[in-house]
């Protein structure tokens, strides 16, 4: 088997994955990307474009399996603890996984397209707006999503959505008052046990600690769950992937804001 795991700083999406491959075992190759480059719609050797954007996530890690490319983190995630024979991230009882992705899903359609819009205004925004007019219009033509394309494109115009940004505030504060009231009867972990519940929520929520403080102001349990999560060995193993000093404050054009509230 032939398979390359292409991701982008370990934040969002791709540090989901990352931390799944190290808690898996897997001996896959990871080759990180320039995501702000627009190097995830250039992959060598994906015949069907397409294939790079079927994927909600925005600039979400693609990995490639003898040649077939594959998206989405939660998907990912399960993917490589079901080839690694069970590597702990999901739970055996039927009822309990649903319970998994049930929360996983909540959290990848509501708390992520806030937490990429608030951290893409506060660090990529400059830097997409910056590339220049000819270079962009190159970099967008590869993108297959319109509704990628127009996020790429807001962000390269100087658009802010006022509306959505405090929609998107108010996401982060209900995404951390869920946490708090999942954690209050005393378990470690989201799911009971660790899982992907666990990864996907942190590798989203982990950055807003920088940007919105005040949303955690009245939450000790998410803040000392968030802290647990910091120091698991397959959490670590990803963050040892970056390349930036700060990769939490690293964001990518992502998921499309949910238009159904």
């Amino acid at each position: 088997m032939n398979a390359v795991l292409y991701h982008g700083e370990p934040n969002g999406a791709s540090l989901t994955v990352l931390a799944a491959l190290a808690q898996s075992g897997l001996d896959i190759e990871c080759r990180p990307i320039d995501l702000l480059a627009g190097e995830r719609h250039a992959l060598p050797g994906i015949a069907d474009p397409v294939a790079l954007d079927l994927c909600i996530e925005g600039e979400g890690p693609v990995l490639v399996i003898d040649g077939e490319a594959m998206t989405e983190s939660v998907f990912l995630a399960q993917y490589l603890d079901e080839a690694a024979g069970g590597a702990g991230l999901q739970p055996m009882d039927a009822y309990a996984r649903w319970e998994m992705m049930m929360w996983c899903r909540q959290i990848t359609e509501r708390l992520s397209p806030a937490a990429a819009l608030l951290g893409n205004l506060a660090s990529s925004q400059h830097a997409i707006a910056a590339i220049p007019a000819d270079d962009f219009a190159t970099l967008t033509a590869r993108i297959v999503s319109d509704d990628l394309r127009n996020r790429w494109q807001a962000l390269n115009d100087d658009v802010v959505d006022a509306a959505q940004v405090a929609d998107s505030e108010t996401k982060i504060v209900a995404a951390v008052e869920r946490c708090e009231k999942q954690l209050a009867d005393g378990r470690a972990w989201l799911m009971g046990g660790f899982s992907i519940a666990d990864l996907v929520t942190y590798s989203w929520l982990a950055g807003m600690q920088l940007l919105r403080r005040d949303a955690f102001a009245a939450a000790p349990l998410t803040t000392a769950w968030l802290a647990r999560m910091a120091e698991q060995s397959c959490v670590k193993a990803a963050f040892a992937r970056s390349t930036v000093s700060e990769p939490l404050r690293a964001w990518a054009p992502g998921p499309e804001i949910n238009r159904w509230g």
